[in-house]
């Protein structure tokens, strides 16, 4: 049996990380449907990857660490992760025939590739980087259909809200996310909060402020694949900049999401989709800050019931 051409992309990030890359993932795909096609990614990722592309396997890989040597001498290897010249020289070390990657000057044989543009959304960023090095791209090709399996009865048509994210700086405060979900509960509607392990004592303090019950709080007690499944059968989703948010958009999943330091001309959903609502107040700031950034605190909870308002139920 002929053994496979070996295609390396790296892309060694988060949730969101991975759902901006789908379109170029599916891309290589219909351009390399003949290669053993790997994802140099985070493990926790890997029940999704074959919602994203069927023939697309994980390898784990840490943020610019050495990969494994089962990924030595691709045929291809594609630079996902970020401008250079780190990742760069993590691709470099794997000798590859060919690589696909962003200009960088610190890294001379990248030199001719498409440059880095700033302020490009990320999501188009990787279908030009491909687009320009012949590998057509399509950067509204992202949507996941919904992952089998049952979700809990009690996230059908439900408001979602997750009130956490990976840096203070894009965390919304606890007691505006509870009085939300107090206006949500007396309209009506079920309101359930999500996140992972280590929010569940956000998502506690939340759901008391708020008067729910504790079986309205799932805040770590779901893996990735049963996330997902949550947001795709909830109703609306409710969140910061973070990847739940790229989630709700994948799925298809009405979506009301709190931009904070950075633009959502960044990392926002599809320009002119109507069924996600972002709140931006229109200043940027430190992402890595150690506490709410200021623009997002300029965002109250008016603002956001006046979004949820405008959003079908």
């Amino acid at each position: 049996m002929a053994v496979r051409p070996l295609l390396v992309v790296l892309r060694a990030l988060g949730l969101g990380d991975l759902l901006t890359a789908v379109p170029a993932l599916r891309a290589l795909g219909r351009a390399h449907p003949e290669h053993d096609r790997v994802l140099a990614a985070p493990a926790p990722l890997a029940p999704l990857v074959p919602l994203v592309e069927p023939g697309l396997r994980l390898v784990p890989a840490r943020e610019l660490e050495p990969l494994p040597g089962a990924l030595r001498r691709p045929e291809v290897a594609v630079n996902l992760h970020g401008r250079g010249p780190d990742s760069h020289r993590v691709l470099i070390e794997t000798r590859p025939a060919r690589r696909l990657w962003l200009e960088h000057a610190d890294v001379p044989q990248s030199r001719g590739a498409p440059r880095w543009r700033p302020g490009e959304h990320e999501v188009r960023r990787w279908c030009r980087m491909l687009d320009e090095q012949g590998v057509p791209a399509d950067p509204t090709d992202l949507e996941l259909r919904p992952p089998p399996g049952e979700p809990p009865d009690r996230v059908r048509g439900a408001t979602l809200i997750h009130p956490g994210a990976a840096s203070a700086a894009r965390r919304w405060p606890a007691e505006r996310w509870a009085r939300v979900a107090r206006a949500e509960r007396e309209r009506g509607a079920a309101v359930v909060l999500t996140g992972g392990p280590g929010e569940a004592d956000l998502a506690r303090s939340i759901a008391d402020r708020a008067g729910l019950d504790p079986d309205c709080d799932l805040a770590g007690q779901t893996d990735l694949l049963e996330l997902a499944r949550a947001v795709a059968a909830g109703g609306r989703v409710l969140c910061g900049d973070t990847g739940v948010a790229h989630l709700a958009t994948a799925l298809a999943t009405p979506s009301v999401i709190l931009f904070g330091p950075t633009s959502p001309a960044e990392w926002g959903p599809p320009l002119g989709c109507e069924r996600h609502r972002v709140l931006w107040a229109g200043r940027r700031g430190n992402p890595h800050r150690a506490a709410p950034d200021p623009g997002l605190l300029e965002i109250g909870v008016s603002d956001v019931l006046e979004a949820l308002s405008a959003r079908p139920a």
